[in-house]
């Protein structure tokens, strides 16, 4: 969801910004754990007796063991190390977890550690499809999505499982028959789409289609009779699928990363929303594309 500031009455959209170093969120996070997530630090980068290291080790407020791990981007697979960390921690937790917090809060605090209600915690920019799935599954494990705009301002909100959120849309009314008394409602699905184009470009969809969902866990696909479409909060993306190419409406953002300078912009007077337009006709062209569309995607945020 968009936020703004109020500027003299007015308000202006701020825009999403990366944080400057990959330890920048980490440390943020340690630093307020307290009123982010209701919890006390206890070690950063935590070294277990396997090698590896836990990014956070935290008690929440009621004395149950929390481990926080960071997604860097959007193709890490942190949660299998994540468990793997909680499995250790569990069944060391006398020689390492409870000592550690009997050091920085005493024995009384120690002898009231909840083993009971561990938690896993990732926290990232974005999730895709298979980390929703490994929410739905997995009872100890929690996501947060975290966003940093300009002027400083951080959110961060609890990812909800699949049951939660709003399924994407695989056909969408278009018309309404009025010649009968009870209304016959027509569709138009993806197959009418896909018709239009040879063998290639069905392919080029496809793999587009998977590559844009997995940029965030909470994207709808619309189907309508003209055009393809991705959002969220709007739409960011429109697909309209051509003979020999993929043609790609993608939002007018201020100043879009575009060396190959691919994108050509729809003239103001046609009042399009989505005014900027790529298109691609070969696999070899995908990972540009795709971060002109990553581009349009983070205008909405």
């Amino acid at each position: 969801m968009p936020v703004y500031s109020k500027i003299n009455g007015k308000l202006k959209k701020l825009t999403v910004i990366p944080l400057d170093k990959e330890r920048t969120l980490q440390t943020l996070v340690e630093d307020n754990l307290l009123e982010l997530l209701d919890m006390n630090f206890l070690a950063t980068e935590y070294k277990t007796t396997h090698g590896g290291r836990i990014d956070t080790l935290a008690i929440d407020s009621k004395g149950a063991p929390v481990i926080i791990e960071y997604k860097r981007n959007k193709n890490d697979t942190v949660i299998p190390q994540a468990l793997f960390y909680l499995n250790w921690l569990k069944s060391q937790k006398s020689e390492f977890f409870e000592l550690l917090v009997m050091r920085k809060f005493g024995d009384e605090k120690a002898k009231l550690i909840d083993w009971k209600n561990p938690r896993v915690i990732c926290i990232a920019e974005s999730y895709n499809p298979y980390d929703i799935i490994a929410l739905n599954e997995i009872p100890n494990l929690e996501l947060h999505r975290y966003l940093y705009y300009e002027e400083s301002i951080f959110t961060l909100e609890n990812v909800k499982g699949e049951e939660e959120r709003p399924k994407r849309i695989e056909k969408t009314v278009i018309e309404i028959e009025t010649v009968n008394p009870i209304p016959e409602m027509r569709f138009v699905d993806l197959q009418k789409h896909l018709s239009k184009g040879q063998l290639f470009v069905k392919e080029l969809f496809f793999i587009l289609q998977e590559r844009i969902v997995l940029l965030d866990e909470s994207i709808e696909m619309k189907i309508n009779n003209n055009y393809i479409a991705f959002r969220v909060s709007k739409i960011f993306a429109e697909i309209h699928i051509q003979k020999n190419k993929l043609l790609i409406y993608l939002r007018p953002v201020n100043m879009y990363n575009d060396p190959e300078k691919r994108i050509y912009q729809i003239p103001d007077s046609y009042n399009w929303s989505l005014n900027q337009r790529v298109y691609i006709n070969n696999k070899s062209d995908i990972d540009y594309v795709m971060n002109l569309i990553e581009q349009s995607y983070k205008d909405v945020l």
